[in-house]
């Protein structure tokens, strides 16, 4: 089944926020801001284990439960698995993640893709957000930014178990479909190499927005859309940087990045348009994307992001922006071409 005909829309909930993501949030704000994305509209979330330690599932199976679980889609991930037992937060390797969720839970986190990890986070997973089954599955985090040199044995380790458990799992119809949650490209170029496994869908967060495109543009979506797959693009505002916030890729912002941002906005003030707008149309208007998902933990950036969505902008915007060569020539604009 094609990604685009198992999302319900376009605009998605990214719940990495709900674990607690750079600060504690309060619970009442978790969940009104959960119940804000569903007043809203949105029907599709996507969460993992390591988001908090089990943290953000726990959150939004409260704030989903009771409404139609027919009527909305859950993608998960796995790779971790979250223990009973607790651990000093500040010690966790996370690769270049070290500090994003050091206010989640202090449950233990074991990084395992076997096959038989595999089935067991799936189950943890269906408890934590009460539901009897999720909708896709991703495989997190198979890449350099955590793993680093070790991240093609870590891969290796995932083709050999949870690829081939997801494989199994979508043919037999337990879950819709499957594919790599990662903050790099090279995972889904070397997947999409292989004969075997059959995935469907990714989730590509960071790597396809306004300011950060161009390695995506040349051998990932190529590949993803000569297969007929599809994308979810995670973090389509670059952890922030790109409405006015201090991170990029979950650290400090860079002068360079800072000074790409400035250049942008300066554009797209003259038009009268939101950086939101311009971050959310451009993830989107590449055909492979079938949807973006905002991370939020305050219910007013639903609103903005929705908003964002259906904001006009016109033409002008996008094509003073390839003439300033702030936009790789290669990608596609909301204008077409």
């Amino acid at each position: 089944m094609k990604l685009k005909d198992i999302l319900p829309s376009r605009l998605g909930f990214g719940a990495a926020p709900l674990g607690n993501m750079f600060r504690a949030i309060p619970e009442d704000e978790a969940q009104a801001t959960v119940e804000a994305a569903w007043a809203d509209g949105i029907r599709y979330f996507d969460t993992a284990p390591f988001y908090g330690a089990g943290l953000a599932e726990i959150r939004m199976g409260a704030a989903l439960r009771g409404k139609p679980r027919d009527q909305y889609v859950i993608s998960t991930k796995v790779g971790r698995l979250i223990l009973d037992e607790v651990e000093d937060v500040s010690a966790r390797d996370l690769g270049e993640k070290g500090e994003v969720f050091k206010h989640g839970r202090p449950n233990k986190i074991v990084n395992d893709y076997s096959e038989d990890a595999t089935y067991r986070s799936i189950e943890d997973s269906l408890k934590r957000l009460g539901t009897d089954h999720v909708d896709i599955v991703f495989v997190h985090d198979v890449a350099q930014d955590f793993y680093g040199d070790q991240w093609l044995g870590v891969f290796e380790s995932a083709r050999k178990g949870a690829f081939r458990a997801l494989d199994r799992m979508r043919n037999e119809g337990v879950i819709k479909a499957w594919g790599l949650g990662v903050n790099r490209v090279e995972p889904i170029e070397i997947l999409l190499a292989l004969d075997e496994p059959k995935p469907d869908a990714f989730l590509l967060a960071g790597r396809y927005t306004l300011l950060d495109h161009s390695h995506a543009l040349q051998r990932a979506l190529p590949m993803v859309a000569d297969r007929g797959l599809g994308i979810v693009v995670g973090g389509p505002y670059s952890s922030g940087a790109l409405v006015g916030g201090p991170n990029f890729e979950y650290a400090p912002a860079t002068l360079a990045t800072l000074a790409k941002v400035a250049a942008i906005k300066a554009i797209a003030d003259r038009h009268g348009i939101s950086m939101k707008a311009a971050g959310l149309q451009f993830s989107l208007a590449h055909p492979t994307v079938a949807a973006a998902i905002p991370g939020a933990s305050r219910p007013g950036r639903i609103a903005e992001d929705s908003a964002a969505l259906q904001e006009k902008i016109p033409a002008s915007f996008w094509r003073e922006l390839r003439e300033a060569r702030l936009v790789d020539p290669a990608a596609p604009l909301p204008i077409g071409g």
